[in-house]
């Protein structure tokens, strides 16, 4: 049923919002194993097999913001909250040049004071200073052009702003009356202006989400001009105010990992050269093989956490998180084997860079 959209997107052709809706909706095995080897494919042209790693630093859990999917949600009592201190992030970043991951990513709660933003900007000079990283991202929430710009400077060269959902329904659905949708959107634009390689992503298999608000989302992504898409499966936390209708269940979670495989592989198939990571989301419903599936089903992007286990149970933004108790040596042994088994290489010591911003950069680059 869906041979003829597959050849058409491997032809090179864009498909419309119905047709990548339909995509999504392909849940039969023998459809998802067509989707899956035509998305594969089109990796396989554009972006290649190796994989790039990024070594995850969660380096606080102070939030301003009260989402209401959140475990570290401002009103969440229940969580320790905790700031790594400048010498811990960069033991974390050192870690992960030694083990030849070349990129880093600093992720923290949404915070805006003068205090944050200057230490964010003394973290990203000391990691850029070390020997062997040449990549850094930041995940540091809605900022001004001018904190962008500060950041930038210091030497980050990628920024993740997930947009959650592009329907603003959809969106103001699962965030308090005081985050504001097009809010999010012009932050997105301001990190574009300055020269981010700029990352969004949605959550998948929300409340009420159809699979034409995700073929919405990739329209977005498209729209947007996005070099880096992060998503993955909408996971529910206990002390977080959404909830699914009716008990969470393995069958519930299992049709939202399918889901969210189907919806790596469609943005693959429409968006081609981007970068596309392969979440922790995706393991925490399949333990042994989600991050794997994440990679054959399109994505090339793995990150996995450099950072010490004695907070790793603190920055759960969702229950049952993989890992918790992993340390950083045993989750990179993990990896190699498991990235292995399914016939992929890991990219040490570069910085891989998204072929999609090369190409708008410098039109005849190819990645690195």
């Amino acid at each position: 049923m869906i041979a003829s959209l597959l050849q058409r997107s491997l032809n090179g052709e864009l498909l419309s919002r119905a047709e990548l809706a339909a995509l999504l909706a392909a849940d039969t095995p023998e459809e998802m194993a067509e989707l899956r080897a035509a998305a594969y494919e089109v990796k396989r042209r554009t972006v290649g097999t190796r994989v790039y790693l990024r070594g995850l630093i969660e380096l606080s859990n102070r939030c301003t913001r009260d989402c209401l999917y959140c475990g570290i949600r401002r009103s969440n009592r229940e969580v320790e909250r905790f700031e790594l201190s400048l010498e811990e992030i960069t033991a974390a970043a050192a870690l992960a040049a030694d083990f030849g991951y070349g990129s880093v990513v600093l992720q923290s709660g949404e915070r805006r004071d003068t205090k944050f933003t200057d230490f964010i900007a003394r973290a990203v000079e000391a990691v850029r200073a070390l020997p062997g990283i040449v990549g850094l991202t930041l995940s540091c929430g809605e900022q001004s052009s001018e904190v962008y710009r500060r950041w930038r400077n210091a030497g980050a060269t990628r920024y993740l702003l997930r947009i959650e959902s592009s329907n603003p329904e959809l969106f103001s659905a699962i965030h308090p009356p005081n985050i504001d949708y097009h809010a999010r959107v012009e932050a997105l634009y301001r990190l574009r202006e300055c020269d981010f390689q700029v990352g969004t992503g949605v959550m998948i298999g929300l409340p009420d989400q159809s699979c034409d608000d995700l073929a919405g989302d990739i329209e977005f992504f498209r729209k947007l001009d996005i070099d880096m898409i992060g998503m993955g499966p909408w996971l529910p936390h206990h002390a977080a105010p959404l909830r699914d209708r009716g008990p969470e269940t393995p069958e519930r979670a299992r049709r939202r990992l399918e889901l969210s495989l189907r919806m790596i592989a469609a943005t693959r198939l429409q968006l081609r050269d981007v970068n596309i990571a392969s979440t922790t989301a995706l393991q925490a419903i399949d333990q042994e093989h989600g991050r794997e599936l994440g990679l054959l089903f399109g994505a090339n992007v793995v990150m996995p956490n450099t950072g010490g286990v004695e907070h790793r149970k603190d920055y759960t933004l969702y229950d049952n998180k993989p890992s918790l108790d992993e340390n950083a040596v045993e989750t990179r042994d993990a990896l190699e084997r498991s990235i292995g088994a399914v016939g992929e290489t890991i990219a040490y010591h570069q910085d891989g860079t998204p072929l999609h911003y090369l190409k708008r950069k410098h039109p005849s680059a190819e990645a690195n």
